[in-house]
């Protein structure tokens, strides 16, 4: 009877055994046959922006070429944290496959994600994260090595004791300070020479306001580096109007058709480069491939270029300032 009895355990088992490996089959057998939904979440939708356009625009080709839906929630700014959490709220309520998110804050919006977690939507961050782990993929910068690049240029126009001045974009954002640690790194001994960091809130005209003050409260200033487009065009703007550039060199990270019009003119004499359709693209491609079940990548660097005059018309550099939506953008 015992025998029986425990023939009849081993049976049982291995019959939900099988049910629980046919139900997990299905599940993955539906998710490669069936559209899955995708909701992304940037820190701001800005047509002004070529950072953003650019990379929103490789979110929707990826979605394109892999057959799967994406709709964009987006603040109006980079700095409406509340907004973007009201967002990212919406997002789990309507639960898609999975959220892809590029947070403002470091901190600010983890209990949202954890609860994205606990209902079991997966969350890939984008050009920046959070504090908490809690993401399946991570597709970005290495923006620590962004502002390395930026800094080791700027070491070479600079002597001791001339003055560098920072206009950030977001404070507390980790492209902020990551790009800040690094360009301080890459500066070396001539760290010691940054007077100043301002934060612009990734607001041009707030950027332009700051770099007044700051060329009135130095008037020795030698150098602004500014760590986003929003920053540093808004300074470029300000030198321009202010008839400042002979004295004052502008650097910065990111590119847009106005920043690359300034360095032919001479005012901003360097720019780091993010292959920001690139991001975009891998983040969805590997989404999606991660939900299908196939082999994916957990943590991509997207890579980033030093772009100055005298590369800026190289064929590979052309094709970073004058982003188009080009085979090699989703490589």
């Amino acid at each position: 009877m015992r025998k029986h009895k425990k023939r009849f355990v081993i049976v049982l088992l291995l019959c939900l055994g099988a049910a629980g490996i046919a139900i997990l089959y299905g599940i993955s057998r539906e998710k490669k046959t069936r559209a899955l939904s995708l909701i992304y979440i940037p820190k701001v939708e800005d047509g002004s922006n070529d950072f953003w356009t650019s990379l929103i625009s490789g979110t929707r080709m990826a979605a394109e070429d892999y057959g799967v839906e994406i709709t964009i929630l987006a603040p109006d700014n980079e700095t409406d944290v509340e907004s973007q959490n009201e967002f990212l709220a919406q997002a789990i309520e309507e639960k898609p496959d999975a959220i892809i998110f590029t947070p403002i804050s470091l901190t600010e919006s983890n209990d949202l994600l954890d609860q994205a977690v606990q209902a079991d939507i997966p969350i890939t961050f984008i050009d920046s994260y959070t504090e908490e782990e809690v993401q399946s993929i991570t597709v970005a910068t290495d923006n620590l090595e962004a502002g390395k690049l930026l800094g080791e240029y700027a070491r070479t126009f600079l002597d001791e004791g001339e003055e560098i001045a920072v206009v950030g974009h977001v404070q507390g954002a980790s492209t902020a300070v990551e790009r800040e640690e690094g360009f301080r790194e890459g500066l070396g001994a001539l760290s010691d020479n940054i007077v100043d960091v301002v934060f612009c809130d990734s607001d041009y005209e707030k950027a332009f306001d700051l770099t007044v003050e700051l060329m009135e409260k130095y008037p020795d200033l030698k150098m602004i580096a500014g760590l986003n487009e929003y920053s540093f065009v808004g300074a470029a703007r300000a030198v321009k109007a202010m008839g400042a550039e002979e004295q004052i060199m502008v650097l910065g990270v990111d590119s847009s058709q106005e920043a690359v019009s300034l360095m032919e003119e001479g005012i901003i004499r360097g720019i780091v480069v993010q292959k920001s359709y690139k991001m975009g693209y891998i983040g969805v491609r590997e989404t999606v491939a991660m939900l299908r079940g196939e082999t994916y990548e957990t943590n991509v660097d997207s890579g980033c270029e030093l772009v100055t005059p005298e590369n800026m018309y190289t064929s590979d550099i052309e094709k970073l300032i004058f982003p188009f939506d080009s085979d090699e953008s989703r490589e």
